[in-house]
């Protein structure tokens, strides 16, 4: 299901994660799994099954393992849930202890290729530098700024590394500094539930106040006063934001005042402040509409005003610089196009266009100065910067080169700044900070991602494809791979799609990945419908009752990649999670015999079930992604795809299936029970693991360093199925 994400400060974990049954199939990987020899009369566990049906619309589903969501509903087998987890632990451990030396290589290979004492650029906000940096063997950032210079004395805001001492699992986030620079509130989660308590602590002298704000989005902001703030509240039960709350410093949460209330459960909220710093401004959006409220920032006592109320079909977003509000909407405009409005006058009869809508362009969103406005932009599946003077209206965009890339707007606080920061990365260009003068249109190298060890691109290849799918649709596919590689149908490749929710997934930087390149696999990207890749029209067409569009997407993608000899079944591994997850479980139902090997991450495959349970976080903000079941042409629909829903007798594909105990976005029993419905059906003698992560949520491990564990893990499933050893 859907990550959290936020404008400034995000964490973007991109998990490397498809599937019909031929006689071949099971003697192709039984001869495949000759290269590696997994530990024979060793059994997987095999889970109780408890008769449980489920009816809708006079339709019936049986779901025996229904009983493994009892976990977090301290149900009688809240006991045996753990129990069966921890022996599909064991038994991933047991069948996978020959890739230990592998595994513990792939890791130090993988950590050696990063610079472990390493510093943010800074940024400039009202005064002070703000940077982050790591030390050597430290797994958190340690957050600090300087005044004024950046040969001033370093204050320490947060060291995460020692927040973090005795928890397995730690996320400090939403970093938020009073205006007159003495305060700064955050939120910490322990527990990867995304359940964050807003601390505040005394920047001058270190002292953590005893204000503490239980069960919020993590992302608190100030009001002008220095003593006000307001913050976004969840629900316990369905981990939805419901509530914007206010609290006043030095007074007990539980006395907060909620100064806005959701009503539409369909809705994500979420309060944040103009670039100006002059309104506080609340958000309220689902897929298809959106409403806004703002506030004085210097009068935080006073109501909440509507700036225009929501309209059926129609998304709206604001800032505000210069005494003018600045709105991105799709009024009239399915690309969206960029309006203003006077205050006072917000009301859509107001707002007057400059920036008009394209057909060809897809406007993503925008960054506001006192003299420019930057749009964030898509033409053709690639990103672009549109810079405009606000002055005149002129604008101009920043030039890039590689067939594929990505180049996005940098977090840049300063109001006045005329320089913009930006980033720019490709599959073979490590991640890149530049600053951007707006008025001479020069452009400065800040910093680049160094690769410890030694790293050329021009020892990789990129390219960008294009696959035609069933209905002729052109696919983009961006792909990597070291030169040297044969196009001759022998070489392994890894293929990489999301397909959910609008998300983009661009080309991207890893270092990581070399790992894989190195030993001779290619990676490719598959740019299917469901993102927003080449426009909002490519996210329409892959939802709701086209969700089937972004599962064929990728399978074309994949055919097209076999016909072009960069690869063969027998080599071709495909990796999604999340909403990426249920794509690997539809493809996995639909083209078995396309895989060698698949690996689902936190992969949400019981679309049925869960999207038909309200009390499970995130349902009904989900509705317009997927549909309602309450609707009976919704359900048979989802039921249609639901990978649980259709494992039936066949061959399946070697599987590596991970979740998190604590996850609150895709629940551990949504894997669970897919993987225990896959051997109990499945026709083959391919290996189908399910590992569980029993002290993490759904972005995994924390920690620079844990993660790679993670891929660690990944790589060397898909390096043994390959027969490579080393």
């Amino acid at each position: 299901m859907k990550h959290s994400s936020f404008k400034y400060f995000a964490a973007g974990i991109l998990f490397f994660f498809l599937i019909n049954n031929t006689s071949a199939q099971t003697n192709r990987n039984m001869a495949n799994d000759n290269h590696y020899a997994w530990p024979e009369n060793v059994k997987p566990p095999v889970a109780d099954k408890k008769d449980r049906q489920l009816i809708a619309h006079g339709d019936t589903r049986q779901d025996p393992y229904y009983w493994m969501n009892d976990f977090f509903k301290k149900g009688p087998d809240s006991t045996k849930v753990v129990e069966y987890l921890q022996a599909e632990n064991a038994y991933y451990e047991t069948m996978t202890a020959g890739t230990n030396a592998l595994q513990e290589k792939l890791y130090e290979e993988m950590k050696g290729r990063i610079k472990e004492k390493d510093e943010s650029v800074p940024v400039f906000k009202n005064g002070y530098y703000y940077y982050s940096r790591v030390e050597p063997g430290k797994d958190y950032y340690v957050y600090c700024r300087k005044k004024g210079d950046l040969s001033a004395a370093e204050e320490v805001l947060l060291d995460v590394n020692k927040m973090a001492e005795g928890h397995n699992y730690f996320s400090a986030t939403g970093f938020s500094v009073s205006r007159d620079n003495k305060l700064l509130a955050y939120g910490v989660d322990v527990l990867s539930r995304r359940q964050y308590k807003i601390y505040i602590k005394n920047i001058e002298t270190g002292e953590i106040y005893k204000d503490e704000i239980p069960n919020t989005e993590g992302n608190p902001v100030w009001a002008n006063d220095n003593k006000t703030l307001f913050y976004t509240s969840k629900n316990l039960l369905t981990l939805l934001s419901e509530k914007i709350n206010r609290h006043t410093l030095g007074t007990d949460a539980a006395t907060d005042v909620t100064v806005y209330e959701e009503k539409d459960p369909s809705n994500y909220i979420g309060v944040s402040k103009t670039k100006s710093d002059e309104y506080i401004v609340i958000s309220s959006s689902a897929t298809l509409s959106s409403e806004n409220l703002y506030l004085d920032a210097g009068q935080p006592q006073d109501a909440f005003k509507v700036f225009q109320p929501r309209m059926k079909e129609v998304l709206y977003y604001i800032d505000h610089a210069n005494g003018h509000f600045y709105i991105q909407t799709n009024l009239d405009a399915r690309n969206f196009r960029i309006m203003t409005a006077a205050e006072g006058k917000t009301g859509v009869a107001d707002w007057k266009e400059m920036v008009a809508h394209n057909k060809d362009i897809l406007i993503e969103n925008f960054e506001l100065f006192k003299n420019f406005m930057v749009v964030s932009e898509r033409k053709s599946g690639l990103t672009q910067v549109h810079v405009i003077d606000l002055r005149n209206n002129q604008g101009h965009y920043l030039a890039f080169d590689e067939p594929s890339y990505t180049a996005s707007v940098a977090y840049t606080p300063e109001y006045n700044s005329e320089v913009v920061r930006f980033n720019y990365t490709s599959l073979i260009t490590p991640s890149s900070v530049y600053d951007y003068d707006m008025t001479h249109r020069t452009k400065k190298l800040m910093k680049q991602q160094e690769v410890v060890g030694g790293y050329s691109s021009t020892d990789y290849v990129t390219e960008r494809l294009y696959a035609t799918a069933t209905d002729g649709t052109s696919i983009p596919i961006s792909i990597v791979y070291k030169k040297g590689f044969k196009k001759d149908g022998n070489k392994p490749l890894l293929l990489y799609a999301y397909g959910s929710y609008g998300i983009s997934m661009d080309a991207t930087f890893n270092s990581a990945r070399l790992s894989l390149l190195n030993r001779g696999f290619a990676y490719a990207i598959a740019h299917i419908r469901g993102g927003q890749e080449m426009g909002r029209y490519w996210y329409e067409d892959g939802k709701m009752k086209k969700k089937m569009n972004t599962f064929n997407d990728f399978i074309n993608c994949a055919e097209f990649l076999i016909a072009q000899k960069y690869t063969a079944k027998e080599h071709l591994y495909a990796s999604g999670g999340s909403a990426g997850g249920l794509l690997m479980g539809a493809v996995v139902n639909l083209r078995p015999d396309l895989w060698h090997g698949i690996i689902a991450a936190v992969p949400f495959v019981d679309v049925v079930t869960t999207m038909s349970d309200a009390s499970i976080p995130l349902t009904t903000n989900e509705y317009d992604e997927w549909g309602n079941p309450a609707d009976k042409d919704s359900y048979f629909y989802m039921k249609s795809y639901s990978p649980y829903d259709n494992v039936t007798k066949k061959d399946y594909p070697n599987m590596l299936v991970t979740t998190g105990l604590h996850d609150s976005q895709v629940q551990y029993f949504e894997p669970a029970k897919w993987v225990a419905r896959l051997r109990d059906f499945k026709t083959d003698h391919n290996k189908i693991f399910l590992y569980t992560n029993m002290d993490a949520g759904h972005g995994g491990a924390s920690g620079r360093f844990k993660v790679l564990k993670d891929r660690a893990r990944e790589y060397a499933f898909l390096l043994s199925l390959e027969g490579i050893k080393n």
